[in-house]
């Protein structure tokens, strides 16, 4: 995966812009645009006038890129003339892109971009035990820094294990260049050894893909990818080199410019004031407004607090928006949707103004569509004019970047004095008692540890300020509940997706990008064992990630439906040994001795607090087995597919229902 560290050169396209050197670009763009750039006869290099080119951009990728930071000029370990390998080309366009860590598993395909990667002074390989891990690595790495995550695999077994990463990267539009080896060119469609046709594979799980045909072309197509992953609706771009492109010498060009007129002609233009004027009536005109702001305002985070400043208006965020606005102030009601908080959900079915910013409406937010909002006028904003009017109709729509819309709108409140006598105080105040009526709460057994406690103490001990990685599933929603985001980028999971074993290399990918965060990785006993290899990993590297497991012998999430909607059949989601069930299995302390990483186990309550914090003070990694009762139920829960009024908020598995 790729770490930004120096800039890149002048070249003929602006960069998207970044605005926070850990924050990447979230605003989005339609998907599946772009045709294969693959053609097997040298092209004849036309230079054709709406390319993007620095003299002079596109009005639509004014919104997405800015001006070049000065830039000391890339130092080349080649001569200019000098011939180099394929290989080698592609390695210098990645440290022309400014990446210095990449996550990359060899195999006989892509050994000659390993033997290359050997040979460079800037790139660090952080050696993943699987792909997948590689992959989701990436994946943290960009979470984490808003710069492009890189992942590198061979072809066959090795590109397919990466399509859990890039299908989650698409769903949660995470910006990652994923890099992998193919048989050679005259072997592609024979069936040959560990050959895979990746690039159809990964079609419709990728913003684009290339099968690389021409080795002069790899300058311009890696300059492309990281174009694609980074401007517009962020994604994964997919690059596919066959071993003979990666071994034949040439001379590169790297003053090629990029192709992608159509791409930047449907790039979304600055947002009509006309329509930001219409929003600020409809808002000074509402009684009961509320903000539903997602993924696309993690970049926004000034701007959407600035705006919140100016209006009072309560903000409610999805699991991918947590962090965009403080989870600690008092105008924020934290999650809302299937698991989000009473508050939250409240506020949205009695709104009479939903200001919908950077979401997409996803079924685990919104329920049963009809009655989601069913009160309220709603203001759709986001940069991917697909999402627009796609699940719900809104009656004002901007397709633009959040950020600029967002400032469009501050601009308008400063300016107007009347909008400074904006008062939903009494909204507030009916809101507030929704709080103190219904918090978030959990109950004690007993010696037992309640595994909302275990994250809530591990939130007041490291002050809020942890980056948090999750696997999927309860502990998944109890991290979103019960620790306290307060900015963006250090809240890394797998949303749209809900792919289990994320949890632990996204730490890794975090702790690559960000070294000196405290990094925790909330993980569940399921989701851990699906990359528990990773471990190996952790140590070698010697990455400080803290590994917080709460351990049920569960499949817990589906146990909670199981106990529900199956009256407590359970159907395979129990997962220790069934001949010795009074033993925790399998020892999760034994994979840690493994792989030489420190660790212990919990089971009381009271030796809790001590527990955490002695991970916490543990140079190094360290895993702390916690283990909690399998009955706990993730509360408040509004059963999929329906309302507000469906709303479940107490019970769990020692019930019957």
């Amino acid at each position: 995966m790729a770490a930004v560290a120096s800039p890149k050169p002048p070249v003929s396209a602006k960069p998207p812009s970044i605005t926070h050197p850990f924050q990447p670009r979230t605003t989005l763009l339609p998907r599946f645009a772009l045709p294969i750039a693959s053609n097997p006869k040298k092209r004849h290099r036309l230079h054709i006038s709406n390319v993007l080119s620095d003299s002079k951009p596109t009005t639509a990728a004014s919104t997405t890129t800015r001006p070049p930071l000065p830039a000391e000029p890339f130092v080349s370990r080649y001569a200019p003339d000098q011939p180099r390998k394929g290989s080698d080309v592609l390695v210098e366009a990645l440290e022309r892109e400014g990446v210095t860590d990449v996550f990359a598993y060899p195999g006989g395909a892509s050994m000659e971009i390993h033997q290359a990667l050997t040979r460079s002074q800037i790139i660090r390989n952080v050696l993943p035990r699987h792909e997948q891990g590689g992959v989701f690595a990436a994946e943290g790495y960009a979470r984490a820094s808003g710069l492009p995550g890189v992942c590198i695999a061979t072809s066959g077994p090795g590109a397919t294990n990466l399509v859990s990463g890039l299908a989650d990267a698409l769903l949660d539009s995470i910006p990652i260049v994923a890099i992998t080896g193919q048989v050679p060119r005259r072997m592609i469609g024979t069936d040959a050894f560990q050959e895979t046709p990746i690039v159809e594979v990964t079609r419709s799980i990728t913003k684009h893909n290339y099968l690389v045909l021409d080795v002069e072309d790899i300058p311009r197509v890696v300059r492309e990818a990281f174009y694609l992953a980074s401007s517009g609706r962020p994604g994964p771009v997919l690059i596919d080199v066959p071993k003979d492109i990666q071994q034949q010498l040439v001379v590169p060009k790297w003053d090629e410019p990029m192709r992608l007129s159509g791409y930047l002609s449907r790039l979304p233009k600055p947002p009509n004031e006309e329509h930001l004027e219409q929003i600020i009536r409809l808002i000074a005109e509402s009684k009961r407004p509320v903000l539903y702001t997602g993924g696309g305002c993690l970049d926004s985070s000034v701007e959407l607090r600035r705006f919140v400043e100016l209006t009072g208006i309560p903000v409610a965020s999805t699991l991918m928006g947590l962090g965009a606005f403080p989870a600690s102030d008092d105008l924020s009601l934290q999650m809302l949707g299937m698991h989000g908080t009473v508050y939250a959900n409240y506020a949205v079915d009695k709104s009479d103004l939903l200001l919908a910013f950077g979401v997409r409406f996803d079924d685990r937010v919104t329920g049963k569509l009809e009655a989601f909002a069913s009160r309220a006028k709603i203001v759709h904003i986001d940069i991917d004019s697909a999402e627009i009017g796609k699940n719900k109709t809104p009656h004002v729509s901007v397709c633009g970047d959040i950020k600029i819309a967002l400032q469009g709108l501050n601009k308008i409140l400063e300016e107007k004095g009347e909008m400074k006598n904006l008062d939903f105080s009494s909204w507030k105040k009916e809101l507030d008692e929704q709080k103190s009526t219904h918090p978030l709460s959990f109950k004690t057994f007993g010696d037992a540890i309640p595994p909302q406690y275990a994250i809530q103490v591990l939130d007041e001990l490291t002050g809020g300020n942890a980056i948090i990685s999750t696997g999927v599933g309860q502990h998944q929603m109890w991290a979103a509940q019960f620790y306290k985001y307060n900015r963006p980028r250090q809240w890394l999971t797998s949303g749209g997706l809900g792919a289990m074993g994320f949890g632990l290399p996204a730490a890794i990918g975090a702790a690559v990008a960000r070294p000196d965060s405290i990094v925790v990785d909330i993980d569940g006993d399921g989701s851990f064992m699906m990359n528990v290899q990773e471990l190996a990993t952790i140590r070698v590297e010697n990455l400080p990630v803290k590994i917080l497991l709460l351990n049920n012998q569960h499949l817990g999430m589906v146990v909670q439906w199981e106990d529900r909607f199956y009256k407590a059949n359970r159907a395979h989601t129990y997962l220790g040994n069934p001949s010795k069930e009074t033993e925790i299995f399998p020892n999760m302390l034994k994979f840690a001795e493994a792989c030489d990483i420190p660790s212990a186990r919990v089971t009381k309550i009271g030796d809790l607090r001590a527990a955490i914090q002695k991970m916490l003070d543990t140079p190094g990694p360290y895993l702390l087995d916690v283990i909690v009762p399998h009955q706990e139920h993730v509360l408040p829960m509004i059963p999929a597919g329906g309302g507000f009024m469906d709303v479940i908020t107490d019970g769990d598995g020692r019930i019957k229902y």
